[in-house]
């Protein structure tokens, strides 16, 4: 996908990313009438982490009518819960139909970006796959990395001793037979709950280590009938209130990790009543059964997960790896577990953004040296010291309740909003104030202090493993952060 206008080496705004959010910039730029703009992706195809994860049963655990843009409401979503095929469909449905094409480049890795003072625009050097080097002058720089494309690896003992083929789930390599293997699975997160009972069918045996349990809820997905498909196609008000009970649903259980006992407490019911239907085994109940708060860590969707692990040619493995050799896996209890092939569940780096790239700000500083001891923004979207720059799902914007894509879209609103202030002021540079910032950032460490991310009693992704703060979710409901993001305000950012 390539169009006429991505050799141009100067550009209004350069947008990372071909994800949700790097498609929703580029969709509302079109809409505003700014047409100088470029999207890179490093993969071959745009999706973001719906086309990078294509592992078996990959899927959302956000219902299909709210996991899309709500100026893009599909009637035709088959399932109440999207695989990765249709999610990837979606997308490229809106490339398609708002015009994004000769806008884009795939195959194009972003590098680095140095903020140029004298002219006021960031020089930016990305790397085309088979073609090398190109560098792009940009007014405006937005990334829409996001925090889910790195994968972590975790480093085991004798790892590069393994004779047998290895992967992570969010590279999958179908050339690797499973039938009849012995496949260890290390992880038990939100993608292995999902290709676990995929795999387990058709593999010789299967050994799952498990660090710590997770809490899991019921997915209750079906498919959409033919006649509610001709409804939605119909009546766009059916779509519309759909989606909205769909929101409230969700929307409500914020309360619940913010510190609301009632409603975290029937969270914790119907998990509990989920896992005692499922697992009748006393000893695999126990493991399973996780000893922190609910909502501490992220909370599974899953209807096969814990049947799946009942099966003969499975064995939950809760004993910590002391090492990996050639054909096995031995873990601190000493035992030795077979295994041809090697599958990381393990997630993603998510705590560190724009992992990878360089971004050099003001006075040659790079953003990672700025976030060495915190990593923040103003809102999640503008850093001080980095004009003209913007993060979407930046610190703390994620959710542990709700679709991202309402995120999304405020925060693509949001950038606009600052796009036109600059235009407004007649300038070219806008840039956070260190104060406006600083002052935002504290009182959203503050309000963190008494969740359930924070105060819940595990370990997660969501912290920071350098500080232990949370730096990845916001505390608070997306219709707060929606009303707060509405319009930026001149007064929060300097201009020059």
């Amino acid at each position: 996908m390539q169009g006429k206008n991505t050799n141009s080496a100067n550009v209004d705004v350069l947008i990372v990313g071909g994800g949700f959010s790097g498609l929703c910039m580029a969709i509302k730029l079109r809409e505003a009438g700014m047409h100088s703009f470029l999207l890179i992706e490093k993969s071959e195809d745009v999706g973001g982490t719906w086309w990078d994860n294509r592992y078996p049963g990959c899927a959302c655990d956000i219902p299909s009518h709210l996991y899309s843009f709500s100026f893009e409401l599909s009637p035709d979503w088959t399932r109440m819960y999207p695989g990765q095929q249709e999610i990837h469909a979606y997308l490229k449905h809106c490339v398609e139909k708002y015009g994004l094409a000769e806008h884009i480049k795939v195959k194009t890795k972003f590098c680095e970006a140095v903020w140029n003072e004298a002219a006021s625009c960031w020089d930016v050097l990305v790397e085309e796959s088979g073609r090398g080097a190109l560098r792009i002058r940009a007014h405006a720089l937005v990334s829409g990395m996001g925090g889910l494309h790195v994968p972590n690896i975790p480093r085991l003992p004798g790892i590069e001793r393994f004779a047998g083929p290895k992967f992570h789930s969010s590279q999958w390599d179908y050339g690797v037979d499973l039938s009849g293997k012995n496949v260890a699975v290390v992880g038990t997160g939100a993608s292995a709950i999902q290709f676990v009972p995929q795999i387990a069918p058709k593999v010789g045996m299967l050994s799952l280590f498990q660090r710590t349990p997770a809490w899991i809820v019921p997915r209750i997905d079906y498919a959409f009938s033919e006649k509610a498909k001709r409804r939605f196609r119909r009546f766009w008000l059916a779509r519309w209130l759909f989606r909205k009970l769909l929101f409230l649903r969700f929307e409500i259980r914020v309360f619940g990790f913010l510190g609301n006992k009632f409603i975290r407490g029937k969270a914790v019911e119907i998990a509990t009543r989920h896992r005692q239907r499922q697992v009748k085994d006393p000893a695999l109940y126990a493991a399973l059964t996780p000893d922190y708060e609910l909502g501490c860590k992220r909370v599974l969707v899953s209807d096969d997960y814990y049947p799946t692990l009942s099966r003969s040619n499975l064995e939950l493995v809760t004993s910590g790896i002391a090492e990996v050799r050639e054909h096995s896996i031995v873990t601190e209890d000493g035992i030795e577990h077979p295994a041809d092939v090697l599958i990381y569940g393990t997630g993603f780096r998510a705590t560190e953004p724009l992992i990878g790239a360089r971004i050099v700000g003001r006075n040659g500083i790079e953003i990672h040296d700025v976030w060495r001891e915190r990593m923040n923004a103003y809102y999640g979207i503008t850093v001080n010291g980095y004009p003209n720059f913007f993060v979407l799902l930046g610190p703390n914007t994620g959710l542990g309740h709700n679709s991202i894509i309402l995120m999304t879209e405020a925060q693509v609103r949001y950038v606009l909003s600052c796009l036109k202030l600059l235009k407004r002021e007649k300038k070219n540079v806008i840039e956070v104030r260190e104060e406006a910032q600083r002052e935002f950032v504290e009182t959203i460490h503050r309000r963190l202090k008494g969740t359930v991310w924070e105060a819940g009693g595990c370990k997660s992704w969501y912290l920071d493993a350098r500080t232990g703060e949370n730096t990845t979710l916001w505390p608070g409901t997306v219709v707060e952060y929606t009303r707060r993001t509405r319009h930026a305000s001149a007064a929060d950012y300097q201009f020059s």
